[in-house]
């Protein structure tokens, strides 16, 4: 069986290698709907493995491995899929940001800073191997998550 930390570590090769080698401008507003839709299914299905191995048997290999995935789509540069009028539905792509997103950059910087800190935090954590620091530093990410959801993810 593979390990998955080649697949983790190529996974952060590419996405560092999209957020620097492609420029906001060069996209569409459809297509940075796109990309950050897919990259924050990507987190949340992540969080739900790192979820599942601390309701069930606990793995530290695929802890670590989901919390290096999250924090890698994290530290990407995501901040450059939000551009003006990202905050309505453009063909095919649909989105549930708020208009109140572009309204506030000072808060939502704090907020973006505070989802990375906790991420990289939640990776040296997940390689201690201990599932109880993980259990609490899995639920300070979950919680700024949650700090942007509330105010700027419509329901």
């Amino acid at each position: 069986m593979l390990s998955q930390k080649p697949l983790a570590i190529a996974l952060s090769a590419v996405i560092l290698t999209f957020s620097t080698g492609v420029q906001a401008n060069d996209l569409k507003p459809e297509e940075m709907i796109k990309f950050r839709k897919a990259a924050y299914n990507f987190m949340a299905w992540n969080m739900g493995k790192i979820k599942a191995n601390l309701e069930g048997n606990f793995n530290q290999d695929a802890v670590a491995n989901a919390a290096g995935a999250i924090a890698a789509v994290a530290n990407s540069g995501m901040g450059a899929l939000y551009a003006p009028g990202t905050d309505k539905n453009i063909g095919n792509e649909k989105t549930r940001l708020k208009s109140e997103f572009f309204k506030e950059p000072d808060k939502v910087r704090e907020i973006a800073v505070n989802f990375n800190k906790q991420a990289n935090e939640l990776v040296k954590v997940a390689a201690s191997g201990d599932a109880g620091a993980v259990r609490t530093q899995f639920a300070k990410l979950g919680d700024a998550c949650k700090a942007c959801h509330d105010p700027y993810r419509a329901k």
